[in-house]
């Protein structure tokens, strides 16, 4: 069942946010949580979010040369691996992604939509900024930093914080849905 809030379809899995200024060490805490989830045995998607424009094919490769010649879609598919590249007419919402493309997975991990409704974990490194993005944003769970903000969520100090991190969340996600997104 999909449920909905406020008229936007939810993702039918957890996701939760990383979010941070340029540089703040969001893709390296990305990358222990899933070395870490994973070791635990969960089903770990990650979606980065990029406000440019990318190309994930190279030049010259077939795929490439399908995408130029004007398909709509290609997917490259081997023993071991399945990339689907569409072209698109806007950005698609979160909730279409996870939706079709990751309902095999125990939790998604998105670097970036700050300005999304869901559960956002900030990472502040007071060599970049002193100030969170998401001081006044109810759906701040965490701030992972080199030094405690003055702010009433959790905090975890950089650098030995991705168990006890990957504790926190795993213990949100066994809250019932209703609960998570009210926090």
């Amino acid at each position: 069942m999909i449920s909905f809030i406020i008229g936007v379809v939810q993702p039918k899995v957890p996701v939760i946010s990383i979010v941070g200024k340029s540089h703040s060490g969001k893709t390296t805490l990305v990358v222990k949580l899933v070395q870490e989830l994973k070791s635990r045995g969960y089903r770990v998607a990650t979606i980065k979010h990029s406000h440019h424009s990318f190309e994930i094919d190279r030049e010259g490769k077939d795929s490439w040369l399908h995408t130029r010649a004007g398909a709509d879609a290609v997917v490259v598919s081997s023993q071991t691996m399945t990339g689907v590249m569409r072209i698109t007419p806007r950005e698609l919402p979160l909730s279409e992604i996870v939706n079709t493309y990751l309902t095999d997975v125990d939790i998604v991990l998105a670097e970036g939509y700050k300005t999304l409704t869901l559960p956002k974990i900030e990472v502040l490194r007071s060599e970049i900024s002193n100030t969170l993005i998401c001081r006044d944003d109810q759906n701040l769970i965490a701030v992972v930093s080199d030094k405690a903000p003055e702010i009433r969520v959790p905090f975890f100090p950089i650098g030995d914080t991705v168990s006890a991190l990957a504790d926190f969340i795993l213990e949100r996600l066994k809250e019932p849905r209703s609960t998570r997104e009210t926090h």
